[in-house]
C-alpha cells in the first residue's frame, strides 16, 4: 500500500465517508467555564480553519455581576456628591419650614423626599401644567436654576396670606394672577433666603427671581438630555400636601462639584471666626442670664450631731476669714473672691481671674 496512489474518486469517496459519521455523532461543544477553551471561528482572513483560544489568564466575568447601562441618561453627579446635597436641604427644609409657619400662621411641615438625577425633559414632562414655574438665578453659579410650586399646595398658601382658616381649598387649574404671583413672591424670597444659608458652607450664593411663567415647556434652561440634579420636597399645610421642586442643571455647578464632597464639605463647615461674627455673637448672649455661685466654707459633723442641731446653734468650720472663696459661673470655677456687702446686700469682690479651671475641679 505504501507504492499506491489513490485516485481523485477515492479520495472523494473517503471524504464522504467522513462528513456522513461526523453527522451521526457529532462532538459535543465545550462547556463554557473560567479556563481556557479552544473556539473555533467562521471563514475569514486565516482561511476556513482559522481558529482562537481564550486565554487562561483572561477574567471571565460573572453574569450576575453585570448591571444595565443607560447611556442616554448617564450619572454624572456621584454618590458622595448626592449624599452632600442631601444632608445640606435636609436641614434647610426644616428652616424653611420654621420660617414659613411663622409667615402663614400655623404648622407647616417640610420634608426632603427624594434627590435624583435624570435628564432635563424627564423633569419637564413631569411637572402640571399650569403651575407655578420661577426661572432662578444664582450668581456665580453659571445658568438658571428653576424652582416649581405645584398648584396643590401653592393655592392653599395663598388662601392663607389671605386670611383663609383651616377650611380645605379648592385646587383649580389656571395660571396665576397678578396679585397671586405677588403673594407668592413673598414664599419664593424666604424660600431663596433659606437656600443661600443652607449653601454658605460650600459657596456664597446670590438668588434672584427673573422669571415665572405657568407652562413649563415654555422654557428651555438646558438641551433635553442634559443632566439636572433634582431635589423635591413635599410641603404639608393641615391636611393639604404638596411638592415644591428644585431643578438645578449639572453645568450650573460643575466647576464646584469638587466642593460637595464629603470631607471638602467639612472642612468647610469649619470657618474661621471673623470680628463681625464674634461681635453679632457677643452682641446676642450679651442679656442671657447665668447663675453664680460662691462657696463659703466646708464643714464635717457626724450624724448624731446633725440630728441634734437647732435653731440657733452654730457649726464651726475650719476656713479662715482671710481665705478667698471659690466663685463659679454655670458650675465652672472662674473666679476668686472675698465676701462683703454692698448697698445693704450681701456681695462678693472678684480679686482673681482662673486660668484654669481643670485644676480646680480635680482638686474637688
Amino acid at each position: 500500500m505504501a507504492g499506491e496512489v489513490l485516485s481523485q474518486e477515492e479520495v472523494e469517496n473517503l471524504l464522504n465517508i467522513m462528513s456522513m459519521s461526523e453527522k451521526k455523532d457529532p462532538k459535543p461543544a465545550p462547556a463554557v467555564s473560567g479556563k481556557s477553551a479552544p473556539i473555533t471561528s467562521g471563514v475569514g482572513p486565516l482561511g476556513r480553519n482559522a481558529s482562537s483560544t481564550i486565554s487562561s489568564s483572561s477574567s471571565w466575568v460573572h453574569p450576575e455581576k453585570i448591571g444595565p447601562v443607560n447611556f442616554k441618561s448617564p450619572e454624572r453627579v456621584n454618590r458622595e456628591q448626592m449624599k452632600t446635597l442631601q444632608t445640606m436641604h435636609e436641614g434647610f427644609g426644616r428652616k424653611f419650614a420654621a420660617g414659613l409657619s411663622a409667615m402663614l400662621r400655623t404648622v407647616i411641615d417640610v420634608k426632603l423626599t427624594s434627590v435624583d438625577q435624570l435628564a432635563y425633559s424627564e423633569f419637564i414632562f413631569g411637572l402640571d401644567n399650569p403651575t407655578c414655574f420661577n426661572l432662578l438665578r444664582a450668581e456665580p453659579l453659571e445658568g438658571n436654576l428653576i424652582l416649581d410650586i405645584n398648584p396643590s399646595i401653592i393655592y392653599p398658601m395663598i388662601d392663607r396670606l389671605l386670611g383663609g382658616g383651616r377650611e380645605g381649598t379648592l385646587v383649580t387649574r389656571r395660571p396665576l394672577t397678578d396679585i397671586e404671583q405677588r403673594l407668592v413672591l413673598r414664599i419664593t424670597k424666604l424660600f431663596l433666603k433659606e437656600l443661600k444659608h443652607a449653601w454658605e458652607n460650600v459657596m456664597e450664593l446670590d438668588f434672584e427671581v427673573i422669571q415665572t411663567e405657568s407652562n413649563p415647556q415654555l422654557i428651555q434652561i438646558v438641551p433635553p438630555n442634559e443632566v439636572v440634579v433634582l431635589l423635591c420636597f413635599e410641603v404639608a399645610l393641615t391636611e393639604v400636601r404638596g411638592t415644591i421642586n428644585l431643578c438645578i442643571p449639572y453645568n450650573s455647578f460643575e466647576r464646584i462639584a469638587g466642593k460637595l464632597n464629603t470631607n471638602a464639605w467639612t472642612t468647610y463647615n469649619k470657618k474661621q471666626a471673623t470680628p463681625q461674627s464674634i461681635k453679632k455673637i457677643s452682641k446676642s448672649i450679651r442679656n442671657v442670664h447665668v447663675p453664680i455661685k460662691v462657696k463659703l466654707a466646708d464643714a464635717k459633723i457626724k450624724m448624731y450631731e446633725l440630728l441634734q442641731l437647732r435653731v440657733g446653734d452654730i457649726i464651726c468650720t475650719q476656713k479662715n476669714v482671710n481665705t478667698p472663696l471659690l466663685i463659679s459661673v454655670e458650675g465652672i470655677p472662674k473666679y476668686w473672691g472675698r465676701p462683703g456687702t454692698y448697698k445693704g446686700y450681701a456681695a462678693i469682690q472678684i480679686d482673681e481671674t482662673i486660668d484654669d479651671p481643670t485644676d480646680i475641679i480635680a482638686q474637688d
